[in-house]
This record gives C-alpha cells, structure tokens and sequence, in this order.
C-alpha cells in the first residue's frame, strides 16, 4: 500500500492527498485545485513557506512562532536583492523563527490589511500581531537583532 501524505498548497490553501512513492520515483505534485506546485518537505522551517490571502490565517496568524513576513512582488528589484537574506534568515533561525513570503501583487487583500505601501517590507509579528516593521532593503545584521528582540520576549 502505498504511503499518502496530506499537503496543504501554499497558492490556494487546498488539502492534498500525495502518494510519497510517486514523488520518490520523481514525479512533483501539483494542487487538485489551482494545478500550482506543492511544497514538499518536513516542513522543518528552514525555507520560507509561501503565504496567500487564502493561507495567511492558517500559516503565519497560525504560528506558534513569531514570523517574519516578507512582503515582496516579483518585479521588484531591491526584492530581490534582500530574498537571499530571508532565506538565510529562514535557515538560521528555524524552529525560533518561521519566515514567511507574500507576494503583495498576487494577494491585495492580506497586502491591504497590512497597509502595506512601500516594498519590499518585512513585517514581524508575534500570536498574529504585528510587532516590528523595516521597510526596504535592510542588512541582515539589523534584521537578526530585531528578530532576537521579539524571540527573548
């Protein structure tokens, strides 16, 4: 029989049901719904997970960790150049941190709801609430350390 594993997608927050052997032979699941990818893993948060309107509840108000939120869009270049960084981050700091990316062109609602007006952002909250704001490209030193300072509390 072969072994099933639940895996929720990261665009549309549909509940999948993957059959682990065909991924082991190299096949890569895609959403029943959206058709997008699935993330696979153990879900160790040592990657930022990829957030929607549709997930951002579930996965970072959700979090029994502070999460960092990167608030980003695809054509964005200084986004691009502080992705490295949060993936680092995202590393560093599993299972202290979950490190968390939104797209802010693809999900306008949470991007809203988080009066989001420059990016890229990066936004750090605790138990769903907002605790901590930077706003553009910021070093990686500057970001750890207001990471630490929510982490100690």
């Amino acid at each position: 029989m072969a072994e099933k594993q639940i895996v929720r997608c990261n665009a549309c927050g549909a509940q999948n049901r993957v059959d682990i052997d065909k991924v082991q032979q190299g096949n890569g699941p895609v959403c029943g719904r959206c058709k997008q990818p699935l993330p696979l893993g153990d879900r160790r948060g040592d990657k930022p997970v990829i957030v929607s309107d549709s997930t951002f509840a579930a996965e970072v108000e959700g979090s029994p960790l502070p999460v960092l939120l990167d608030l980003w869009a695809p054509w964005c270049a200084p986004c691009r150049f502080i992705a490295p960084v949060v993936e680092e981050l995202a590393s560093e700091l599993a299972g202290r941190v979950r490190v968390a990316k939104l797209n802010v062109d693809d999900n306008p609602i949470t991007a809203g709801r988080l009066n989001v007006r420059n990016i890229p952002t990066l936004v750090i909250l605790r138990s769903g609430k907002e605790v901590d704001r930077l706003v553009g490209v910021i070093p990686k030193a500057e970001i750890r350390q207001r990471l630490e300072q929510v982490i100690r509390v």
